[in-house]
């Protein structure tokens, strides 16, 4: 039998635009959406490996480092967690992971696909992880490398100790991965001055450009580990070696690893080029700022930041907690079904029990933080107003 051509294909292409102000993505300027209309170029093209190499200064920048091991995955945010951990670990090394949402626990499970033996230091609901409990942690376990989420998107909670985490891992030789995806470009971050061995962070949230590419740079000191293991990384794809190679990094040839999307490419260069242009702690401060005043907006409201604490509030996905009887589903679905505007539920440990408003890109002006205050003070009305009529049915 003969498979047709889908009917669905028939049909003209139909994309609605709505303004994402959930935990990414965000949306694209018009400069980036113009810059991915360029023609199609091949992976190893001169002018394409020309725009990875200025890909790759930009990212250096924004990361606040010289390493040479500094380049993109091809894949969303996971395979930067993914990239950082199969290189650093060997079969039996102890790794540890701090938890302040979701992500640590992923990360742990993929480390024990890679045969570590992980191990957790969990913060309590709600807050970031004191200095004090991750020193106890590194005496009781001994890590060989260490995870932290610097913001953890799903809790919408901010981990300000970096800098003390990277001496700490000194200390106990151990090696650093700090996850930025949610956190670059909205709180300060110092990847050199910080020991931060590997980090890696999302193309799609603060830097606004399109999801597929993740930025990620190893310290000299991580990559000297990489060179020296027994075994090669468990991951072909992720083999930072071979990687690093096609973009350039290490004074050698440049061989094929992968078919790279030069779409992508030009996306997140010129995202890149405009987060440079208007300097690292202006957008940091400009993020900021949208925070504090959604904060106090909520606040207004009647209603409750779900983190506690300011100063470990991430400013760039923001966690509100959902008031007593009212279904998240309903008011994420009004706002948009009526302004086509994205308010997303809560993940994880916080599941049913927040909104996150994401405040990242071209989504982090003031004009858009007043536009989802008011829209979630609406959608919250109606979702009451709802349950009252359908109680009055009863």
């Amino acid at each position: 039998m003969e498979v047709p051509p889908p009917l669905v294909l028939k049909r003209p292409l139909y994309v609605p635009s709505k303004t994402l102000m959930g935990p990414g993505p965000s949306n694209c300027s018009h400069r980036v959406l113009e810059a991915m209309s360029n023609p199609v170029l091949g992976h190893m093209h001169p002018e394409c490996l020309q725009i990875m190499d200025e890909v790759k200064e930009g990212i250096k920048y924004i990361f606040q480092t010289l390493n040479d091991a500094t380049m993109c995955i091809s894949g969303a945010g996971h395979s930067g967690m993914e990239a950082a951990l199969c290189n650093l670990i060997e079969d039996g090394d102890v790794v540890l992971m701090g938890i302040t949402g979701v992500w640590g626990h992923r990360a742990g499970d993929m480390a024990r696909r890679y045969g570590a033996e992980v191990h957790y230091v969990e913060a309590s609901f709600g807050r970031a992880l004191s200095h004090e409990e991750i020193t106890f942690a590194f005496e009781a376990h001994r890590p060989k490398v260490f995870f932290i989420a610097q913001g953890d998107s799903s809790t919408g909670i901010i981990q300000q100790n970096i800098r003390e985490l990277g001496e700490l891992c000194r200390k106990y030789d151990c090696f650093l991965i700090v996850d930025t995806v949610a956190s670059l470009g909205g709180t300060e971050f110092l990847m050199d001055e910080w020991k931060v061995d590997v980090a890696y962070t999302g193309s799609q949230k603060s830097l606004g450009g399109p999801a597929g590419l993740t930025p990620i740079s190893f310290s000299k000191r991580a990559l000297t580990r990489i060179r020296k293991r027994k075994t090669k990384p468990n991951v072909y794809y992720f083999d930072i070696l071979l990687i690093g190679q096609y973009w350039g990094c290490y004074g050698t040839p440049r061989i094929y690893h992968h078919t790279i999307s030069s779409t992508l490419l030009y996306g997140l260069r010129e995202a890149l080029a405009h987060f440079c242009a208007v300097g690292l702690k202006a957008v940091v401060r400009r993020h900021q700022e949208c925070s504090k005043r959604l904060q106090l907006g909520i606040e207004e409201l009647g209603l409750e930041m779900f983190v506690s604490r300011e100063d470990e509030r991430l400013p760039t996905v923001n966690t509100i907690k959902v008031p007593f009887g009212v279904d998240w589903k309903k008011v994420a679905e009004y706002a948009m079904r009526k302004y086509s505007v994205e308010v997303s539920g809560g993940l994880g440990p916080t599941v049913e029990h927040v909104f996150r408003i994401g405040l990242m890109g071209e989504n982090a002006t003031v004009e858009r933080v007043d536009m989802v205050l008011s829209i979630l003070n609406e959608a919250i009305q109606s979702s009451k107003l709802g349950i009252k009529t359908d109680l009055s049915k009863i």
